[in-house]
């Protein structure tokens, strides 16, 4: 019987411990996965999320925003990179301008 032990945190509550429910409940399964099919779940996941932005509802895109987020946690932990340290790259503002809104140029998307 497995037992649960109390978490330092709410799961969710931050990316850190998001990342650690993430490893409870899948990290043996995803991790013996393997990283390139896993990172194939993510594509797929990546994909509803397209199509429920464009029709679906404001339920089935929390959902699919919650899959989506769980797979790049997945990813991350088989990587050995923590969340939390990654998402560090934007604490000053843009990593290019270093603003926050940023202020980098960007060109236009080429017409269809």
């Amino acid at each position: 019987m497995n037992e649960r032990l109390p978490d330092p945190e709410p799961p969710g509550e931050t990316l850190e411990g998001f990342q650690r429910l993430i490893e409870r409940i899948y990290f043996a399964k995803d991790s013996g996965r393997g990283m390139e099919r896993s990172f194939m779940w993510l594509v797929e996941e990546v994909g509803e999320l397209s199509r429920v932005l464009r029709r679906g509802t404001p339920l089935q895109v929390r959902e699919e925003f919650a899959d989506v987020l769980a797979w790049l946690a997945t990813l991350a932990s088989i990587a050995g990179v923590e969340l939390s340290e990654a998402s560090a790259r934007y604490a000053a503002g843009c990593p290019k301008c270093h603003a926050a809104p940023c202020c980098c140029s960007e060109p236009l998307p080429p017409e269809a």
